[in-house]
């Protein structure tokens, strides 16, 4: 495995996943689009719980957690996180007891016409990332709303004072300075397998993987954009996100702070919010089916695929470039869109 640029020695670290994972040249696809050349950068098949770009980060986040002493993690997430199915498959291979506080209601951008209220449907519900948080073993809080989420997690940290039990709280995605540890390392990762790539393209949430990836490729000095499509907010928020988390990261390493010219975020798939697939998602998700044999998901995987064909078929991304799609996981979340997903497949 390669070395990052700086020594973290010093950061208590878990073994969870397989490191390195694939870069893989999708020869279909690239053809099927027209354009840039494509690699597909495989952290959705690294390993524990079914995969996922959430493990690099909690390698960190639960060796500072185990170092410390603690017993008990608590996390948040929606109702089809997949972050809380990463952690609370974590927490079973290390032995800790996993508290997952989800949330029902997904956001849509402001002034569309997309619901705000939750699913209600059973597949959404009770099968895919649901289904896998009760097969490890976590504990499930299900809340309607952020406002609930906040009394239930206050609730969990109060039992477990009077149990005796050592808590630790990690944030949504696993997003603070400590969690963009995993994907620095994944930079230095990515570069020693394809030091030529001109982009890499993945979904961006809470802001933690792109943080990651743009503060190691700063400090590696290489060249490579970074282009980051937001699956639940506006681009100006996604950004500054990713600034503050890159700002916090340096700060905390005792380098400085990188200017970031070569990341950009992009709401081209955004549609009308978080958890709400378009058309153009779906649309990307069948063809990397059918030309790749690769699934993605519709809340992550598939917005930034839709951001990456589109892209490449209107020649922001020119035909000459080398491209890594960064596979973030999620594919048990595809279940929890089952009646969509069995009417898109068949289109």
């Amino acid at each position: 495995m390669p070395r990052p640029v700086v020594d973290l020695s010093c950061f208590p670290r878990v073994a969870l996943g397989h490191w390195p994972t694939p870069l893989e040249a999708c020869h279909r696809l690239t053809e099927e689009i027209g354009g840039p050349r494509i690699l597909v950068k495989r952290d959705d098949i690294n390993g524990l719980g079914v995969g996922g770009n959430k493990l690099r980060k909690l390698e960190f986040l639960l060796g500072a957690a185990v170092a410390g002493g603690a017993d008990t993690i608590i996390t948040f997430g929606g109702l089809q996180s997949n972050h809380g199915r990463q952690t609370a498959a974590a927490c079973a291979r290390l032995g800790l007891r996993c508290e997952l506080v989800l949330t029902k209601q997904v956001t849509h951008i402001a002034g569309s016409s997309a619901p705000a209220a939750p699913r209600s449907d059973e597949a959404y519900e009770r099968s895919g990332n649901v289904a896998l948080d009760l097969l490890y073993g976590a504990r499930v809080h299900v809340c309607e709303r952020d406002e609930e989420a906040i009394t239930t997690h206050r609730q969990i940290v109060a039992e477990a004072a009077k149990e005796d039990r050592r808590v630790v709280t990690l944030p949504v995605g696993g997003s603070n300075p400590l969690g963009v540890l995993g994907y620095l390392t994944a930079a230095a990762e990515l570069k020693e397998q394809n030091e030529g790539v001109d982009r890499i393209v993945l979904p961006i949430g809470s802001a933690g993987t792109a943080a990651g990836l743009a503060i190691g490729a700063a400090l590696l000095d290489w060249p490579v954009r970074i282009d980051a499509a937001s699956v639940s907010e506006s681009a100006a928020d996604a950004s500054a996100a990713v600034h503050k988390l890159v700002g916090e990261a340096a700060t905390m390493l005792g380098v400085p702070t990188p200017a970031l010219t070569r990341v950009h975020v992009t709401e081209r798939a955004l549609g009308f919010g978080y958890g709400l697939p378009s058309p153009a998602v779906w649309e990307a998700i069948r063809l990397f089916g059918r030309t790749e044999g690769i699934t993605l998901d519709p809340v992550y995987t598939g917005k930034a695929a839709a951001a990456l064909i589109d892209a490449a078929r209107s020649g922001d991304i020119a035909a000459t470039e080398t491209v890594v799609f960064l596979h973030t996981g999620g594919l048990p979340g595809l279940f929890g869109y089952a009646p969509e997903l069995i009417k898109e497949a068949e289109g």
